[in-house]
C-alpha cells in the first residue's frame, strides 16, 4: 500500500508507492555519456577543460598542484577553478531591486554574482567515483576555498556549490567538474527551508539535521553507510528513488572553515557512496548539492549544512509539477538495503 511521508525539515510530503516500482536493480537508466562525441574523432584537444586549452577558459581563481596550492604558471595541474564562459551571473552591475512600471508587482534587479567552475582532474574520462582520494580531497578544498572567499563579499547572500553528472542531469560536456554560483538573493524555497529549522529549534530546542542523525541510527533502517565524521542515509521522505543524503556529524551551518580530517572523511564518503550508484546503477546521471546556510544564517544552532544527491532514476510528471507532492516509486529503505549489498 502507498504511504504519504512528510519531511520534517519543509513539512512537505512526498508519496512512497512502491506498488508502481521496479525492484531497485531495475531502475538503471545509464543515459548515453559520449555527450562531446566528436572528441572520439578530434581528441581531447577539443575539450576546454583538458591540459593545454588552459586559455579558452581565461585566468584561472584557483589552481593545484600535486600538493602545492596557488601556485602559477606550472603546467602540471591537478584541479583548476576558473569563471564561467556562460555564466548565470556575472560581476558588474548593482544589487538593487527595481520596479517595471508603477507599483511594485514585477520586481527585478542586475543578475550580479558569481559563476565558478570547478575542473575537477587533468582525464577527461574520470569521474568521483572512479577518482583517487587524494584527488577528491582536492575537489573538496577548493569548494570551501572558494566559498570562503566568496560568501565573504558584501553582495552576496548565498553560494551554492553543485555537480550535474550526465546529459540527464544537465551538463554538455564530459570533462569532470562542478559549478559554484554565489548569488544576492535567497530564494523562497530556502528561506522557507529556514523559517522551519528555527521553528523546529525554538519548539524543541535542538537542530532538526542533528535529531534526524541519532534516530536514524537508532532506527538503522535507511543507513548506507557511517564513518567518524559522517552518516550516509537515504532520507525517510525521499523525493525520488535513491535520493541519498551525507550528514556531517559535527553540527555547523556551512562548510566555511571544515577541518581537514573532515574533509579527508568527506572524500573516502563520497567516493564510496558515488561508487555504489555507480556499480548499483550503472553510472546514473545525477545532481548533487551541498547545502550551506545563507550569509546572514551562519553561523546557526539551527541549521546545519549537507549533501544531497538525485541520481536521475525517475521523470517529474505532471502530478508532481502541479501538486508539488512528489511521487516515489521505490522505497528508501528497499534502496538503502539494495546500496549496503552494492
Amino acid at each position: 500500500m502507498s504511504e504519504l511521508r512528510r519531511n520534517p525539515i519543509t513539512k512537505g510530503w512526498v508519496i512512497i508507492a512502491p506498488e508502481r516500482a521496479k525492484r531497485p536493480d531495475q531502475l538503471q537508466k545509464h543515459m548515453d555519456q559520449e555527450i562531446d562525441s566528436n572528441l572520439e574523432a578530434e581528441g581531447t584537444s577539443a575539450c576546454p577543460f583538458c591540459p593545454g586549452n588552459e586559455e579558452s577558459c581565461g585566468e584561472a581563481v584557483l589552481t593545484y598542484y600535486g600538493d602545492n596550492r596557488g601556485g602559477r604558471g606550472e603546467p602540471n595541474w591537478s584541479l583548476r577553478v576558473v569563471p564561467n564562459k556562460y555564466p548565470a551571473l556575472v560581476g558588474g552591475g548593482e544589487v538593487m531591486r527595481r520596479a517595471e512600471g508603477a507599483g511594485d508587482l514585477f520586481m527585478h534587479m542586475d543578475g550580479k554574482g558569481y559563476h565558478e567552475v570547478v575542473i575537477e582532474h587533468p582525464d577527461h574520462l574520470q569521474t568521483i567515483a572512479t577518482m583517487p582520494a587524494e584527488a577528491v580531497e582536492g575537489v573538496l578544498a577548493s569548494y570551501v576555498e572558494r566559498y570562503g572567499v566568496l560568501i565573504e563579499r558584501p553582495e552576496v547572500e548565498l553560494v551554492t556549490i553543485f555537480r550535474n553528472n550526465g546529459p540527464g542531469a544537465g551538463t554538455s560536456i564530459r570533462h569532470p567538474h562542478s559549478q559554484i554560483i554565489a548569488s544576492p538573493i535567497v530564494p523562497m524555497n530556502f528561506r522557507h527551508v529556514i523559517e522551519e529549522t528555527v521553528r523546529y529549534y525554538d519548539t524543541m530546542g535542538t537542530c532538526v539535521y542533528c535529531d534526524m542523525i541519532a534516530k536514524e541510527r537508532m532506527l538503522d533502517r535507511r543507513v548506507v553507510s557511517e564513518t567518524e565524521h559522517f552518516m550516509v542515509i537515504m532520507p525517510f521522505f525521499s523525493r525520488s528513488p535513491f535520493e541519498t543524503w551525507i550528514l556531517p556529524k559535527a553540527h555547523r551551518a556551512s562548510v566555511a572553515g571544515i577541518p581537514e580530517a573532515e574533509v579527508k572523511d568527506l572524500a573516502r564518503v563520497l567516493i564510496d557512496v558515488l561508487g555504489r550508484l555507480y556499480r548499483g546503477l550503472d553510472n546514473p546521471d545525477y545532481n548533487y548539492m551541498i547545502q550551506c546556510a545563507p550569509y546572514q544564517e551562519d553561523p546557526a544552532d539551527y541549521y546545519h549544512w549537507h549533501i544531497q544527491i538525485l541520481p536521475k532514476c525517475y521523470e517529474v510528471a505532471g502530478f508532481e509539477l502541479g501538486s508539488g507532492i512528489y511521487l516515489n516509486t521505490t522505497s528508501p529503505e528497499e534502496c538503502a538495503r539494495f546500496l549496503r549489498e552494492t
